[in-house]
């Protein structure tokens, strides 16, 4: 059972057209039909489709078979470390 922190943090990845399928996988052990479901449930239908026609289309880089391969992380290198803050991201 997901707490409502880690389904928010799923949701934010899943938007994320940088952050792969496998990155969420490997963090949270849902497969990328669960991402889907997960989304299909906490989205709009109208947010839904577009995620999806976004994912779907050769913009977006959820699946690592379509990332370049010179990309071998799951987050930007400039991105700063996330601290024990209250607020990491200002």
């Amino acid at each position: 059972m997901l707490s409502l922190v880690d389904k928010d943090r799923i949701i934010e990845m899943a938007w994320e057209d940088r952050t792969p399928f496998e990155a969420i996988l490997f963090q949270f052990g849902l497969s990328e039909a669960e991402v889907i479901e997960l989304m299909r449930q906490h989205l709009k239908p109208s947010s839904f489709r577009l995620w999806r026609k976004r994912v779907n289309s050769g913009v977006s880089q959820k699946h690592l078979k379509k990332r370049n391969p010179e990309i071998d992380r799951f987050k930007c290198s400039r991105q700063r470390q996330i601290t024990h803050n209250k607020i990491s991201k200002r």
